[in-house]
């Protein structure tokens, strides 16, 4: 056997598009984990105060049918949790500061447009009838995510705002069409998993996409205007 053939292939056989994925994710990765961080922790800070305290009585949310299609699931957890991995992406493949920095300041508006909806017209979603002592993963999430915060979720409006922002970036970059695609279903497995873990009803899931949508197109927009190059 030749040597040459056990020998790891090198960066330059790469395709393209993923040593620009590769090389974008280098720069400025300290400034972008950190930033990451300290957004996640305001935001949790911000969510977490007006779940214990809305403004007024919320109102639960009411079951539709298409609620009953969707059975519950464990598996949906680590689907669910991922969400935080998948909101993280977008800014880890920008190595721009302009476009990261307005990438911020969209993501916030969106998650203050939802949190002054939780505060002002809070929502529950109704009991799901479920032991949750029988799923110790699922109990955890129901002891501190209470059922408040419900409509839109933020859930599903951070990762629909997150797949266009990722499909923007995959566009760029010339990635193959299937891991564009992959974007897309991961998105929607997100969103299954709101349902599946009885988290949300299909009414707050709507809301959240309709949210996603008005956020995460006009910022796209606005950063490929002004940074054609990164996004």
């Amino acid at each position: 056997m030749s040597t040459l053939s056990v020998l790891p292939l090198d960066a330059a056989s790469r395709p393209a598009w993923f040593r620009q994925l590769a090389s974008r994710f280098v720069v400025h990765w300290p400034l972008k984990a950190v930033a990451t961080m300290a957004f996640m922790t305001m935001f949790f800070w911000a969510y977490f105060a007006i779940l214990r305290q809305p403004m007024l009585t919320p109102t639960t949310m009411p079951r539709l049918a298409v609620d009953a299609w969707i059975p519950f699931s464990t598996a949906a957890f680590p689907v669910y949790a991922s969400l935080w991995v998948y909101v993280s992406l977008p800014p880890a493949f920008i190595d721009n500061l302009r476009p990261l920095w307005w990438f911020a300041v969209w993501m916030s508006g969106l998650c203050l447009f939802c949190l002054g909806i939780f505060w002002f017209l809070p929502t529950a979603v109704p009991a799901a009838g479920i032991d949750w002592s029988l799923y110790p993963e699922l109990a955890l999430i129901k002891q501190v995510d209470a059922a408040g915060n419900a409509c839109p979720s933020l859930h599903v409006a951070s990762s629909v705002f997150a797949a266009l922002w990722l499909e923007r970036i995959a566009r760029s970059v010339g990635a193959p069409v299937a891991l564009r695609w992959g974007n897309a279903l991961f998105c929607v497995a997100i969103l299954w998993s709101t349902m599946a873990t009885r988290q949300h009803v299909a009414l707050d899931v709507v809301a959240g996409i309709v949210v996603g949508l008005a956020f995460a197109l006009p910022s796209v927009r606005h950063v490929s205007r002004i940074a054609p190059h990164v996004i």
